[in-house]
């Protein structure tokens, strides 16, 4: 399988969450102290911030194929059978997320009348970010199953 490019839109936008997190966190710090008083929206703002930068870094892992795996067994497979396990496992992965992105959809339209606390927008904001990251990796996995079947394995020497 080819190595993924170093930058994708995944990494560059959790990354943006990340340095807008770290801002709005030192507002929060500073605000706790007697230079000036801190706005009220920092808490939310910063969950809010996390929650994202944290769904989108997951889908940049899918785009990386760096989830952990124990692959001690597989790695004892025939290429072939190898190539088709993780094809299967891969397709039930793809069943899973589809199904994530129906619900987190369903979340998203439920709690779209549901106002925050402090921040000018509905909840749905916040549920959108389990939507989108789903979607990027179902994205992802269909183009590796999609790079998958141009693959060809060779034939294992015999011992």
């Amino acid at each position: 399988m080819k190595t993924p490019r170093k930058y994708s839109i995944e990494g560059i936008v959790a990354s943006l969450f990340f340095i807008v997190l770290i801002g709005v966190v030192l507002i929060q710090v500073f605000g706790r102290t007697p230079l000036f008083r801190g706005p009220v929206w920092t808490e939310e703002a910063a969950r809010w911030l996390w929650v994202w930068m944290a769904f989108i870094g997951i889908a940049e892992v899918e785009r990386q194929d760096g989830q952990l795996r124990m692959a001690f067994l597989a790695e004892r497979l025939p290429a072939r059978a190898r190539l088709v396990l993780y094809t299967v496992i891969d397709l039930i992965y793809l069943g899973i997320v589809g199904h994530l992105i129906w619900i987190a959809y369903k979340t998203v339209l439920r709690t779209a009348d549901n106002t925050t606390v402090t921040l000018p927008t509905t909840d749905a904001v916040l549920y959108a970010s389990g939507l989108v990251a789903a979607i990027l990796i179902f994205h992802r996995i269909v183009r590796r199953l999609l790079g998958r079947r141009n693959v060809t394995v060779s034939r294992e020497p015999t011992l």
